[in-house]
């Protein structure tokens, strides 16, 4: 008897109470709740996303937020390309001495700019690596310039004469103006495989995480960031020295963010301190 009553006491200890009787809800023991969000297929949660071809599938996943980027002109990265050599070509001839004759660099870059404006005028998934190699190499090019000048317009401004003091602190603007364009170029050039990869259904982790990604519902479906975005980053990142709204997820984004912060705020502080001593 007492066995008994201890029996139906331990099957009343996994009964509900009265109170969710007359709720009309079952609460079934914990361990078969456990079991079942294990058996059950749609409970369980994916697998991670494989961005780099060695998930179950052995095949590149797609992002969680992403679509096939949209197909953009190229002619905003080549009006960037014309504007940065309009740009060097209004510097003093005090920050370009080492960069050969005046018409060289423009005859460079602007040969390699119109080489692509002419080989793709707008970005495809089936561009070939050749125009990708070319568009680096002259992303390159615009960047050694710019760093070469800065390198002068440091030099001058701490170890010139006082003579010209107003001429190198308005040339510091075309410098950082191009900071900006040229790392713009950079950003969009190289996150997730560059432009063209970014047409394809399937790519590579992102490097920037930009506000419509985390937040998706706030933009359209099709959204995707076009070369203006990488721009606005790009003036962000060197007016506050730092990331704004738009997240580096990568080490070479976050080096390239540190390296364009760095580079924008030398140019600001030592600009800041000649200005100071000519109104003096």
């Amino acid at each position: 008897m007492a066995n008994h009553e201890g029996s139906r006491h331990g099957e009343d200890a996994w009964r509900p109470s009265a109170w969710d009787e007359g709720a009309g809800r079952k609460m079934p023991p914990i361990r078969s709740r456990a079991k079942e969000s294990e058996q059950s297929p749609e409970r369980r949660l994916p697998a991670a996303v494989d961005y780099e071809g060695s998930g179950p599938e052995g095949k590149e996943g797609k992002a969680e937020w992403g679509e096939e980027a949209r197909s953009e002109p190229r002619w905003p990265a080549s009006l960037a390309v014309l504007a940065t050599i309009a740009l060097y070509i209004v510097l003093p001839n005090r920050v370009e001495s080492y960069l050969g004759p005046r018409w060289l660099v423009p005859v460079l870059e602007g040969a390699l700019g119109v080489a692509l404006l002419v080989a793709s005028p707008r970005i495809t998934s089936r561009s070939v690596r050749l125009l990708r190699n070319t568009a680096i190499v002259l992303i390159a090019l615009i960047n050694l310039v710019n760093v070469v000048s800065l390198g002068e317009l440091v030099h001058e401004l701490l170890y010139g004469s006082s003579a010209g003091g107003r001429q190198l602190v308005f040339s510091s603007v075309p410098i950082w103006l191009t900071n900006v364009i040229v790392f713009a170029l950079w950003y969009w050039e190289l996150d997730r495989g560059g432009p063209a990869a970014r047409l394809q259904p399937l790519r590579r982790q992102p490097d920037f995480l930009f506000p419509q990604m985390s937040n998706p519902g706030s933009t359209t479906p099709d959204w995707s960031p076009s070369f203006l975005d990488y721009v606005y980053t790009s003036f962000t990142n060197a007016t506050a020295f730092s990331p704004t709204d738009t997240m580096p997820l990568t080490p070479w984004a976050k080096m390239l963010m540190l390296v364009q912060s760095l580079a924008s705020l030398l140019t600001v502080a030592l600009v800041v301190s000649r200005a100071v001593n000519i109104l003096k």
